[in-house]
């Protein structure tokens, strides 16, 4: 099992995304995703995805906010993937141009779905948008889409009262 978080960063109608062109054997290879990647041992989601934004871009997120839980089950070579979706408008610096994964950039956001992406990220970016907490579920074999579903939760996250 792997945790991993994934954060898009929003500024003046355009999210960061990553071109992911750098290495060789990338899973993503390709593809153009937001920022993160896996949990280092005994930390927290957010402290996750502020440390992978500034690695990735050079930034310091503040206040990111949890919009979702993503599952991947079996996503790369039988591997089971729970990703912590985050959204981030407020940040200090400026994104690097490029880092070891690929190269950034400000995408406007009626055009980021119009990108190379995994066929499940056009699902959860419209979900994001919404003001409600999501738990998404998708299903790849071989890099296809089998299937998804996600379960929407009103006016918080589950759990809380």
């Amino acid at each position: 099992m792997i945790l991993a978080s994934l954060c898009y960063v929003k500024r003046a109608g355009k999210t960061l995304m990553m071109h992911r062109i750098r290495r060789e054997g990338d899973m993503h290879r390709g593809k153009w995703n937001g920022l993160g990647g896996k949990m280092m041992e005994g930390e927290t989601p957010e402290e996750c995805v502020i440390r992978e934004v500034y690695e990735e871009a050079g930034i310091k997120i503040i206040n990111p906010r949890l919009r979702g839980i993503l599952t991947f089950p079996e996503f790369n070579r039988g591997v089971n993937w729970y990703a912590f979706v985050f959204t981030a408008g407020e940040f200090s610096g400026e994104p690097v141009g490029e880092c070891d994964e690929g190269v950034l950039e400000w995408i406007s956001d009626p055009e980021v779905t119009a990108l190379n992406l995994w066929e499940g990220d056009k699902y959860f970016l419209r979900w994001i948008e919404d003001e409600r907490f999501f738990s998404g579920k998708f299903c790849y074999n071989e890099g296809r889409l089998l299937s998804h579903e996600v379960t929407f939760y009103e006016d918080r996250a589950p759990g809380v009262v």
